[in-house]
């Protein structure tokens, strides 16, 4: 077959030797329909000379990278079918193999390892599922559409008179080729931070070039940097960022505390742990004559200072929320607003955001309202302090808290009193109420663990914990009665199936969770009730947790299944979560259009709703639902990077600690089975919680099988499932994959 070109068709702005078009080379495809090889191709378009045919070549592999056509070395080239192409988001794993994310419903699609070499963790990439595939692996890989990685940390190396990077993220497998300068050689041997220059290609390797030294192995704090780096955060602040916050001054100004209810008088505390720096709230109760009880929530009014679209409210966007790390925080604000002018600081004025709850004797609330206040926080007290003022008034901490602030103790008691009044009615209510023991990571000078210790929860804790949950309610009820475009924290029940697995683990160790498919929280608590007492129930209460949704943000409230309320929203934290920012404009946006209404005087905080149908003025509340859309979305992904972050600090943290003990025996719990081995938690005291992998390559008991119902390997002389306790070894331990590895004992 034949085709001769005219003359529009033919490329001339490219190559030396005319060629015909890509909408003719696409056009001859659909005439034939059928794969044709390069020689079928140059014959059809009557291109015979060899620069004509390197030319064609040239023009069919950019076709083919751009997703216009598609190469198979039997076969040839064939049109390729647009409306079974995907563009999402892919996620590689450590061993090469990726997972391209596209669809909230859809299952995510298997990218072989021989076809991502040029490709980074989070890049957005577009395949190609075959109309015949059945499998997997018949995805195929077409091109990078956007590169979401701009920045790569690791070890400065050299090889021969070239430098490179070995990356700290174990999900790069490429070769990091790093620009010489004059500079560079002062830097080898240490952990840098790079910027790409040149992303990788057929023709070339990653280069980049080195922005920032981080540090030398085993320095003080690089942990944590490397973390951020490894997910393109920044701990520093742009100047003009810095410049504002200070220019708001470090006092409340007489100015400011005009137009606003006055609590000063009333002995607000804020109650927090030890190592607390920034503090968003106080509380303050007391009993009615009628022996209701009126709680006043006051959180810390960001709003008043970082207002839409300033230099400081962009740079809090994106970053959403405040990062903790042992021994460090990330703060979302500079630390001149986040612990200076917005942290309620005792015996200082400061601006809030007021929730003023009335609470009955049976603990339901009964009614609430906001108001934009004044407070004078009377005393800073840590968690261990206000519970020995409740549980030990005899105490050397009681005593001392008496001694120095006498007028406090009888309020921190009435708090208390309230609180148990709440408990009851979170009781009835039926929020699952999962005990899971945290761990405190005591850091050494040079920000390395000096030792692992639990975390002890007590009454004050708790108390303060249902405050905030009360305060939340009221606020996520506020902004559905004004119907205002507003974040919503959900959490969905449990899908059916994780409840299927579930089941079927519960099941082989004599359990049952009841409600059927759509099991309540009271079920959650049945179950949790009944494993109390055995040996293997932080492992099972681990199964119960995994078996639900994660939490999110979201501009449809669906209802928040673990603390069994109907809407939720965030309003107790805008220092440290954006979300809580934008509720908090939301709530003062009603509030001073129902003071600029003098009609709206004449009514009271119940009749209200008369004018809740009047959208807010967009001045104070410039978000419509597909912007709070847009930001529940990128506040929720930003609080998972920021766990994210925690964990990986944690985890290289406690791979350093735990050299020390390479080669020692520990008692364990099986917390986790998969092909390839088996998870398991220390036990044993100075090392409890650390948590490691038994590899299968490790046994040497014949041949050992998985059971992914039953989550079990079973081999002839032994049976390994959830809950076990065993004996392990520590084998091996990998500082760049931040993973620790151990081995049975016999």
């Amino acid at each position: 077959m034949n085709l001769n070109p005219t003359a529009q068709s033919i490329s001339t702005n490219v190559y030396d030797n005319p060629i015909p078009g890509r909408d003719f080379i696409l056009s001859l495809f659909k005439k034939m329909k059928q794969t044709l090889d390069r020689e079928q191709i140059a014959d059809a378009l009557d291109l015979h000379n060899a620069d004509q045919k390197e030319a064609l070549r040239r023009r069919l592999r950019a076709m083919e990278r751009d997703g216009q056509l598609m190469f198979n070395q039997r076969q040839g080239y064939q049109l390729i079918d647009q409306s079974l192409l995907i563009t999402g988001d892919i996620c590689l794993h450590p061993d090469g193999f990726g997972f391209v994310s596209f669809s909230n419903t859809e299952k995510d699609l298997f990218i072989t390892q021989n076809q991502l070499s040029h490709v980074f963790d989070g890049d957005t990439v577009q395949v190609l599922i075959e109309a015949n595939a059945t499998k997997r692996s018949f995805t195929k890989f077409i091109k990078v559409v956007q590169r979401n990685t701009t920045h790569l940390a690791g070890l400065l190396k050299r090889q021969g008179n070239d430098y490179y990077l070995q990356a700290d993220n174990n999900k790069v497998n490429q070769r990091i080729e790093v620009i010489a300068d004059a500079q560079v050689a002062l830097y080898l041997g240490q952990f840098v931070n790079t910027q790409i220059i040149d992303y990788p290609s057929f023709r070339q390797n990653t280069q980049v070039k080195i922005t920032e030294a981080l540090g030398l192995p085993g320095s003080s704090g690089l942990e944590t940097k490397l973390a951020l780096r490894r997910h393109g955060i920044t701990d520093s602040w742009d100047k003009n960022v810095l410049q504002q916050a200070r220019l708001l001054g470090s006092t409340v100004s007489e100015q400011d505390k005009l137009a606003r209810v006055d609590y000063r008088a009333l002995p607000f505390v804020t109650i927090d742990g030890a190592d607390a720096k920034d503090f968003d709230d106080a509380v303050y109760c007391q009993q009615t004559a009628t022996g209701d009880w009126r709680l006043l929530v006051a959180i810390a009014d960001v709003s008043h200072y970082v207002k839409p679209d300033d230099a400081l409210d962009i740079v809090a966007q994106q970053r959403a929320t405040s990062i903790y790390c042992p021994g460090q925080v990330i703060p979302m604000l500079p630390e001149a607003l986040s612990n200076g002018l917005c942290s309620l600081m005792p015996n200082q004025d400061r601006l809030v955001m007021v929730c003023d709850i009335t609470i009955n004797q049976q603990g339901l609330v009964t009614h609430s309202r906001f108001t934009e206040g004044l407070i004078h926080s009377h005393a800073r007290l840590t968690y261990d302090q206000a519970h020995a003022v409740i549980a030990k008034p005899a105490s050397k901490m009681a005593k001392a808290v008496n001694a120095s602030l006498p007028t406090i103790a009888p309020h921190i008691i009435n708090l208390h009193k309230l609180f148990l009044n709440l408990q009851q009615a979170r009781v009835k209510r039926g929020a699952i109420e999962f005990v899971s023991q945290e761990r405190k990571l005591n850091l050494t000078k040079k920000q390395k663990i000096a030792s692992i210790e639990p975390i002890v929860r007590n009454d004050a804790h708790r108390m303060i914990e249902e405050f905030m949950l009360c305060a939340n309610v009221a606020t996520a009820q506020f902004l559905q009665q004004h119907k205002i475009p507003s974040l919503f924290r959900v959490h969905a029940g449990p899908q059916l199936k994780k409840l299927s697995l579930l089941r079927s683990l519960l099941a082989d160790k004599g359990l049952q969770l009841a409600g059927g498919d759509e099991p309540k929280p009271a079920h959650y608590n049945d179950l949790l009730a009944k494993i109390a007492s055995r040996p293997d129930a932080s492992v099972i209460r681990t199964l119960l947790l995994r078996s639900q949704s994660q939490a999110e943000y979201s501009a449809d409230n669906q209802g928040h299944f673990g603390l069994a309320y109907q809407a939720y929203a965030h309003f107790t934290s805008p220092i440290r979560r954006y979300a809580d920012l934008v509720t908090h404009r939301a709530i003062r946006a009603k509030l001073q259009q129902q003071t600029a209404n003098p009609m709206q005087k004449m009514f009271s905080f119940f009749n209200q709703q008369i004018f809740s149908s009047k959208v807010v003025d967009k001045k104070h509340y410039p978000y419509n639902l597909p912007t709070i859309t847009a930001l529940s979305q990128h506040c929720s992904g930003q609080s998972r990077k920021a766990d994210e972050v925690s964990r990986e600090v944690e985890a290289a943290l406690k791979c350093q600690y735990m050299q020390q003990f390479m080669g020692d025996t520990f008692t364990a719990t099986i917390t986790g089975v998969c092909h390839y081995g088996f998870f398991v938690q220390l036990n044993s005291s100075k090392v409890e919680g650390v948590e490691g992998l038994v590899p299968l390559s490790s046994f040497s008991q014949g041949d050992t099988v998985f059971d992914p119902a039953k989550q079990q390997l079973v081999n002839t002389q032994n049976k390994f499932s959830l809950g076990d306790s065993v004996t392990v070894v520590l084998s091996a331990i990998d500082m760049r994959q931040r993973k620790i590895d151990f081995s049975l004992a016999f």
